[in-house]
C-alpha cells in the first residue's frame, strides 16, 4: 500500500498534546497533582488548612496544564521539521517506509514496540519516547483497518 502523508499544524498539535499526556511520567505527575488538589480541597472545606495549600494546587495545575497541552507540542512542533514536509508512505505485512525529497526511513514491523491511535494520527512507537505519527486523513478506511491489522498483529 502506498499513501501521501501531509501534515497539518493543527492537529500534529493535537497529536502530540496525546503523544505527552500518554507518557507515564507526566499521567504519574497529573494524579499526583490532582491528588493534592482534591485533598487540600477537601482540608480547606474542614478548615484545616489555609487558603495558600489550595491556591498552590491550583497554581500547579494551571502550570502543568500550560506546560504539557500548549508549551511543549508547540515547542516540538517548531523543533521538527519533517512535519513541514511531504511523505509517502508505503508498507506491507513485513515491513514500512517513508519517502521523500528531504530523506527517507525504513524499519520492520518487529521495530515497533506499540501503537495507539487518536483522532487524525497512528501513533508507531520504535521506543519509550522514539515515534513517528501518520496521518489517517488521506487514508482509505479499508487501508486504516489494514494498517491496524498488521500493528495489531506485530
Amino acid at each position: 500500500m502506498s499513501i501521501e502523508v501531509s501534515y497539518q499544524k493543527v492537529q500534529v498539535l493535537e497529536a502530540l498534546r496525546y503523544h505527552f499526556i500518554k507518557q507515564p511520567e507526566i499521567k504519574t505527575l497529573m494524579i499526583v497533582v490532582n491528588v493534592y488538589a482534591i485533598l487540600t480541597g477537601i482540608l480547606l472545606f474542614l478548615k484545616k488548612i489555609r487558603p495558600e495549600l489550595f491556591l498552590l494546587g491550583s497554581v500547579l495545575w494551571i502550570v502543568l496544564l500550560l506546560l504539557f497541552w500548549y508549551l511543549m507540542p508547540t515547542i516540538f512542533y517548531k523543533k521538527t521539521a519533517l512535519f513541514t514536509y511531504t511523505w509517502d508512505f508505503n508498507f506491507d505485512h513485513q515491513k514500512a517506509s517513508l519517502h521523500s525529497l528531504q530523506g527517507e526511513a525504513a524499519w520492520n514491523w518487529e521495530e515497533v514496540s506499540h501503537y495507539f491511535e487518536s483522532p487524525h494520527f497512528f501513533h508507531i512507537y520504535f521506543g519509550p519516547k522514539t515515534f513517528f505519527i501518520i496521518p489517517t486523513g488521506n487514508m482509505k478506511l479499508e487501508i486504516q483497518h489494514e494498517l491496524r491489522a498488521i500493528l495489531k498483529s506485530k
